[in-house]
């Protein structure tokens, strides 16, 4: 297996919109109401959203790809582009998602390395991100990864409000 790393511009909008519809919709839409799926969709991936979000010198979006095919993409957030306000000396991994037919081969970890390798790069101190409290499979491959649960947020899916684990990672 061949793995890449590219880091995305705003001439792939379109593809970093149609990887996050299918990968956000493929990993929450048996938890949620189909009405809070398409608000939450709608509102965070629209190509407004994504043009300001892939505009910000703070944030970063990488695709990964897998023997040349689009596999995920990881979005990391330092200083006043973290979606919240956690630590000024960290960096938010806000997204990292992996389509169906590429889990289990080990490209989430590819991702957090990359994360963890910006976060040095920018000399922070610790690496923090956001899981759903009832994401268990995730809550469990970032403790493999070294992180702790270290607090909670919360986070708006349509009209429902979800509890975040916030997890971190102090870096060395």
């Amino acid at each position: 297996m061949t793995i890449m790393m590219k880091k995305c511009s705003l001439e792939d909008i379109h593809i970093l919109q149609e990887i996050s519809y299918e990968t956000f919709n493929d990993a929450f839409c048996d938890l949620n109401t189909p009405e809070n799926m398409q608000t939450y969709l709608e509102r965070s991936f629209n190509l407004e959203q994504l043009e300001k979000e892939l505009s910000n010198v703070f944030s970063s979006f990488f695709f990964i790809y897998s023997n040349e095919e689009l596999a995920g993409y990881l979005k990391v957030n330092m200083n006043e582009a973290q979606s919240d306000n956690i630590d000024r000396e960290a960096l938010e991994i806000e997204r990292i998602y992996i389509r169906s037919k590429f889990q289990g081969q080990g490209l989430g970890q590819h991702l957090i390395n990359k994360g963890l390798e910006i976060a040095k790069e920018q000399n922070k101190k610790k690496v923090w991100l956001g899981v759903w409290e009832k994401n268990e499979g995730a809550i469990r491959f970032y403790k493999r990864m070294g992180f702790v649960k270290s607090g909670a947020h919360f986070f708006y899916m349509g009209d429902e409000k979800q509890t975040d684990f916030v997890m971190t990672k102090t870096l060395i």
